[in-house]
C-alpha cells in the first residue's frame, strides 16, 4: 500500500509543487484546497475542495472525507501574508493572519489526529519572520506575529505527540517566487518544494520540533 500525504493550500506554488514531488516519489496525496486550479485538478491526486482551514466546521468534515484512510505525512501549507507597520496598520487583516497562519494549521492537527500513526510526520511550512531574533527590520507585524505563534503551538505539539511517535518539523521554505508575494522571490516553488521534501524526510522524533531553512540551516527562535 502506498504511503498517503495531505496537503493544505495545494492549489498553487509550494502546495502545489508537494503534491506534484510526493506523487513522483510514489505516494498517495490528498489535496486540500478551497478552490482548485486547473493545474492541480489536472494531477493525479484526491482533491477536497470547499475547505478554508480556518473555518471549524469545515476543518471538522475531513476525516470523514478521508473515509478513515490513515495519514504518514501532514503539511500544513495555507497561509495569508500581509503587512502592517504603525504607519499603515490593518487589525482585520492582523486577525486574518492569526486564524489562517497560526490557529488554522493547529485546528487541521487536532482534527486529524485519529489518522495519524506511529511514524507519522506533521510539516508545518512557517517562516523565520516568526524568529524573533532573527526581527531587524520590523514591519510585517501580523505575520510576524502568526509564524512566532504557529511556532509555538508546534514546540508544543512537538512535546505532546512524541510518546505516540509523531514528528513534528517546522520548515521555512526561503523567499519563494509565489503568487503570495507578487512572485519576488529568490528561489522557485519547485526548488523549495524539492528541498522541504528532503527535510521532512530528514525529520524523527530525535529531532522533533526543529526549526529549519529548507537548506538544511537551522534557524533561530
Amino acid at each position: 500500500m502506498n504511503k498517503h500525504v495531505l496537503v493544505t493550500g495545494a492549489n498553487r506554488g509550494i502546495g502545489l509543487e508537494f503534491c506534484k514531488q510526493y506523487l513522483a516519489q510514489g505516494y498517495d496525496v490528498t489535496a486540500v484546497v478551497r478552490q482548485p486550479s486547473d493545474e492541480l485538478s489536472a494531477l493525479n491526486v484526491t482533491v477536497v475542495a470547499g475547505v478554508d482551514v480556518s473555518d471549524a466546521q469545515q476543518v471538522a468534515t475531513l476525516p470523514a472525507t478521508l473515509a478513515g484512510k490513515s495519514i504518514d505525512i501532514l503539511i500544513n501549507n495555507a497561509g495569508v501574508f500581509h503587512n502592517e507597520t504603525l504607519d499603515n496598520m490593518d487589525f482585520a487583516a492582523i486577525d486574518s493572519q492569526l486564524q489562517v497562519n497560526a490557529v488554522a494549521p493547529l485546528r487541521v492537527v487536532h482534527s486529524l489526529l485519529p489518522l495519524l500513526k506511529a511514524n507519522s510526520k506533521i510539516a508545518m511550512i512557517t517562516s523565520r519572520m516568526g524568529s524573533i531574533a532573527d526581527n531587524g527590520s520590523g514591519g510585517y507585524i501580523g505575520y510576524r506575529m502568526s509564524k512566532a505563534a504557529l511556532n509555538a503551538a508546534s514546540v508544543s505539539l512537538a512535546h505532546e505527540l512524541k510518546a505516540q511517535n509523531i514528528a513534528v518539523g517546522l520548515f521555512h521554505p526561503g523567499f519563494v517566487q509565489t503568487q503570495m508575494v507578487n512572485f519576488a522571490g529568490d528561489i522557485s516553488p519547485q526548488l523549495a518544494a524539492e528541498r522541504l521534501c528532503q527535510r521532512i524526510a530528514e525529520l524523527t522524533i530525535e529531532n522533533t520540533g526543529g526549526f529549519w531553512h529548507s537548506s538544511g540551516e537551522t534557524l533561530p527562535w
